[in-house]
């Protein structure tokens, strides 16, 4: 298993810090978080982007997966007039082709809050047109989306396997698979593994960390209370053989490269042993 590094906890850093200490602590690729100061896709349209491949090249680090900042900070599909929708889905649009510009294998997405107010037909309305009007322009791209499943503490919209299972059937796409941070299932007790027997091959990422299991909060793997080894074992005899990322996000940007060193050492020797 491919592990990488997730850079939203370096956003108070330089940009190279990320790609030394990725090289330096043994991680096989990163997962560029999209927002500023480092990796924003309007910021990486109008030239950023070639200091992040020169970086990228010198210390042969590939960006695997490209991970936009949105839902939210101000970008928010589900939630708001048409004008507001059309504005987030253009803006991941540039995502999508900056991912691919990035050499990006996959450019992850996830759905936000759609109000107390919306109801199930309407979420799945507005999620279904959005999500297709994604993936016809990143088929033109030739560049794969993936979806990722929030905690309900986020979002009342794509929240469990389920809900990522139908919305995967029904785009059907190539250019459209899912992904499962371990935290969501965890934190409202369902089945993890049941990402892997429900969704199989369309499977296509993973978000490793460790959790309270009463919090969004994603901690260092051993800080929390999921019982990490023997998860593994169960993710290795499913057969994935995809990344993934350990997904430090903020809750350590004091010390991100020694967090960073810790959570690779922690992971490593727990798929070792």
């Amino acid at each position: 298993m491919k592990i990488g590094m997730f850079t939203s906890g370096y956003q108070r850093n330089e940009i190279e810090d990320i790609f030394k200490d990725a090289k330096r602590f043994g991680y096989d690729y990163i997962e560029l978080w999209g927002g500023r100061p480092h990796a924003y896709p309007y910021d990486l349209k109008r030239g950023h982007i070639d200091s992040l491949l020169t970086l990228r090249d010198k210390y042969e680090m590939p960006i695997k997966v490209y991970t936009p900042e949105h839902n939210g900070y101000p970008y928010n599909y589900m939630i708001g007039d048409e004008y507001q929708r059309k504005e987030s889905i253009e803006y991941l649009k540039t995502a999508i082709e900056m991912g691919k510009a990035l050499g990006a294998e996959y450019t992850v997405i996830s759905a936000g809050h759609a109000g107390y107010k919306a109801t199930r037909s309407q979420i799945w309305n507005r999620l279904s047109k959005s999500i297709r009007e994604l993936v016809e322009y990143a088929q033109d791209k030739d560049q794969m989306i993936l979806m990722e499943a929030l905690t309900p503490f986020e979002s009342n919209v794509c929240t469990t396997a389920n809900d990522l299972y139908d919305l995967v059937k029904y785009i059907d796409s190539p250019y459209f698979g899912a992904m499962c941070d371990i935290v969501p299932p965890y934190v409202q007790s369902e089945s993890i593994m049941s990402y892997f027997k429900k969704l199989g091959k369309n499977l296509k990422h993973l978000h490793i960390v460790d959790s309270d299991g009463i919090s969004d909060t994603h901690l260092l793997p051993g800080e929390g209370n999921i019982p990490l080894k023997q998860l593994l074992d169960e993710i290795t005899e499913s057969g994935y053989n995809e990344g993934a990322t350990i997904e430090l996000v903020t809750a350590y940007i004091n010390e991100p490269s020694l967090y960073s060193k810790l959570a690779i050492d922690r992971l490593k020797k727990l798929i070792e042993c």
